[in-house]
């Protein structure tokens, strides 16, 4: 926005010049410095200026060309005070954004384009837009100064992933360009022969007409890429590369095309071939190619299953990131906070959030998860209004505290982690079976759940952020809507609701779609995926910690929901009668254990269930979600089914219905191998069997680690063991993907 700064510059000078009602002297004192300001001679400039205002005192843009004036004599490095200064002639005018009508603020859009260019490098991009937007409506009775509100509006909707309002603003800039071009032409050759300047100045038309048009292609390849409309983004990518040539942004754009088609190795030789040496650098540019060049590297490294070289790639995104901050004098800290010492354009350049939460999204899958906590956390405080960033930070605490019983079971992989030891000798020898239960064990000692720590409990308050970031109403309207898309993949909301026709025709599918920054908006059904997720989780955690109140509420809310995946439901069923069970309500668990409940166990939510999801390809869900599953789902309808009759002999032993309870175990033994037979199990039948008396037959299912056919021996009344307690599943862990592929990319 570098090049919108210097012709927002111009136009301020030139609306000096031109105005009416001012003497010779003052139009004379305008023109000299304006020139003087186009030249670099900000000090000349500032001396023809203050002569002017000492004319005219009452004029507020003499005050705001002056203002202009010592930004660019400074390097543009004083940016809180300039707008500053724009905020208090703004209020002596009394223009309140909201109140933008009449001829006298058509007058006043200079100063107010002034403020959403400031707001744009400030990252304050709701007032940016919502300022844009009211310009919009007064664009007729200037040409040029149309251009330069819908190229800020079009960049605006791009960073807020709204494309279809892009697309809508781009093919109006193409009408200006036509019509400006037109027009320039018939003056061209009216005058050709009585001025020889007007060659010199129709050529130099020409080439800002053929830049503007190649801008126009790069911003509509952003639109489509973020729409994945691949036919159509084909189509811009051969323009783009017709005008700019192989230049990195043109690479980098046809690399993201590649990227989403799947072929992740031309995306990759594209990336090599960038001669990124060439480009200008963050500091006149507010862009890090090498920071986007990492960064994308990473994501493809990502969707190609190869997620350690994916995270090493995003750390060394990460340490360019910290480089550029280094160059701006630790931008990263107070100057950028006060908006001071740094050029304009560069306060864009720390990516430093959006690289962490690659890299949180990144090592959650690799089994980090202490580590993934670490920089999501970061993210996080930025990020805060991201209900997908809560879940992750929530799975991230299920991970680190899930592994620590996986660990013991796998101490003693010959017994499956049934017997934890034997004491005594000969007849007094004992077997210790160990402890399956892991309930109201995670508790952390004298410690609030607010402090962030990966713990259950803080688990339990980021799944709470993350439902309540979700709109409510989205699960009223999800039944009459099921199944269509016709919902378009613009992004939504950051620009409100009160969009003019002209900026968005679309406005009422936009109220569809929430914020997720950094990653694209949410869609309808984007959100009803998540919302079952976040369900599943909670219900999940709730039992962790005791609340099976709670827990039995989310595991039914979970079941109501419209749109479920088989594998959600599956384990929404397995929750309830666990949290049912520890209620002592065992008829209504054992409902919920029937066996005929599982029909299906797919996710079902491949593509709408993206993590990062606003430049992915059909492709990378698949790939990635298909080396997950077997970690976190039942390979199929039939080890689903087992896993229901087992808990189901669990619930008929607690009600002392010992027949019920073995037959549901050998029919789930024999619907799976032996080897996927879970230690829970095995503690079943060696129960099923002490209660049948067969002490003898119960030992060597021990020693065996394994089901054995059960013999009916004389009863014995006076055995009367407590039953097994009820165990659940796995918990379940929805699909993470990084953040998009373009996420550092800007132009």
């Amino acid at each position: 926005m570098a090049e919108t700064g210097s012709d927002q510059a111009g136009d301020m000078k030139h609306d000096s010049v031109s105005s009416p009602g001012i003497s010779d002297q003052e139009r004379e004192m305008a023109t000299s410095a304006f020139e003087a300001f186009k030249a670099g001679s900000y000090d000349v400039s500032l001396k023809h200026l203050d002569s002017l205002q000492e004319l005219n005192k009452e004029d507020y843009k003499i005050t705001m060309n002056k203002a202009i004036t010592e930004f660019y004599k400074s390097g543009q490095t004083t940016t809180s005070t300039l707008k500053q200064t724009l905020m208090t002639l703004k209020n002596q005018m009394h223009t309140a954004v909201d109140d933008i009508d009449g001829l006298d603020d058509v007058e006043n859009s200079i100063l107010n384009y002034n403020q959403a260019v400031i707001y744009y490098h400030m990252r304050q991009y709701s007032e940016a837009i919502s300022i844009g937007e009211k310009l919009y409506q007064f664009l007729e009775p200037f040409e040029k100064f149309a251009q330069a509100v819908c190229f800020l509006l079009v960049d605006l909707y791009l960073l807020t992933f709204q494309p279809e309002k892009a697309l809508h603003l781009l093919a109006v800039l193409e009408k200006l360009t036509v019509k400006d071009g037109n027009s320039k032409n018939g003056k061209g050759e009216s005058t050709n022969s009585a001025n020889k300047e007007s060659s010199s100045l129709k050529a130099e038309f020409t080439a800002m007409i053929e830049a503007a048009k190649s801008k126009m292609h790069q911003y509509k390849v952003r639109a489509y890429i973020q729409m994945k409309s691949l036919k159509a983004c084909k189509r811009e990518i051969k323009s783009v590369m017709n005008t700019s040539g192989n230049s990195a942004p043109s690479l980098f754009m046809k690399s993201n095309f590649e990227y989403l088609r799947g072929n992740y190795r031309k995306a990759v030789k594209l990336l090599n071939s960038s001669n990124i040496a060439e480009h200008p650098g963050p500091l006149k540019t507010g862009e890090c190619m090498r920071c986007m060049f990492w960064n994308n590297l990473g994501c493809i490294h990502f969707a190609m299953g190869k997620h350690n070289l994916g995270l090493f790639y995003f750390k060394k995104a990460l340490q360019e990131n910290d480089h550029v901050c280094a160059q701006l004098g630790d931008g990263s800290n107070g100057q950028a906070k006060k908006f001071t010492g740094i050029p304009m354009c560069a306060l864009l350049a720390n990516k430093r959030y959006e690289l962490l939460y690659n890299c949180g999204i990144q090592l959650l899958h690799i089994g980090r998860p202490l580590a993934a906590f670490e920089c999501l956390m970061e993210a996080v405080q930025v990020y805060h209004s991201n209900p997908r960033l809560w879940l992750r930070l929530a799975e991230c605490c299920i991970t680190a505290n899930k592994g620590s019983s996986e660990q013991e079971t796998k101490g003693l992989p010959s017994k499956k982690g049934i017997v934890q030891a034997v004491v005594g000798q000969g007849y007094h020898r004992k077997i210790v079976l160990a402890s399956q239960s892991t309930q109201n064990t995670i508790y952390s000692e004298g410690q609030s759940a607010a402090i962030p720590v990966a713990s259950m409990e803080f688990a339990a308050i980021c799944l709470r952020n993350a439902l309540l970031l979700l709109p409510e109403h989205q699960q009223h309207d999800s039944k009459p809507d099921n199944g269509s898309k016709s919902c378009s993949q613009s992004g939504s909301t950051e620009s409100g609701s009160e969009t003019s026709d002209a900026c968005s025709g679309k406005t009422q599918e936009g109220d569809k779609f929430i914020p997720a920054a950094p990653s694209s908006p949410l869609r309808k059904q984007e959100v009803e995926n998540l919302r079952c997720s976040i369900l599943a989780c909670s219900a999940y955690v709730a039992l962790a910690l005791g609340d099976n109140l709670m827990a039995l509420n989310h595991a039914e809310k979970l079941l109501h929901q419209t749109k479920l995946s088989g594998s959600l439901k599956f384990l929404g069923h397995l929750y309830a009668a666990e949290a049912l069970i520890s209620l002592d309500r065992i008829s209504d668990a054992i409902a919920h254990l029937n066996p005929e409940n599982v029909t299906d166990v797919s996710l079902g939510v491949s593509s709408s269930e993206q993590d990062q999801g606003s430049d992915k390809g059909d492709l990378e869900p698949v790939e990635s979600s298909g080396k997950q599953t077997p970690l976190c789902y039942p390979s199929s309808v039939s080890s689903a089914r087992s896993t229901m009759l087992f808990n189901l002999g669990s619930a008929y032993c607690l009600r002392s219905e010992y027949e019920k309870a073995r037959k549901c175990l050998h029919q789930a033994a024999s619907m799976v191998n032996t080897k996927e037979i879970p230690p829970e199990a095995i503690l079943l039948g060696v129960y099923l069997e002490l209660q049948n008396g067969n002490t003898q037959l119960a030992l060597q299912i021990i020693k065996r680690n394994q089901l054995l056919p059960s013999v009916k021996p004389a009863s014995s009344p006076d055995l009367r063991k407590k039953p097994l307690p009820f165990q659940s599943s796995q918990p379940v862990q929805p699909i993470q993907t990084p953040s998009s592929f373009t996420q550092v990319q800007r132009k």
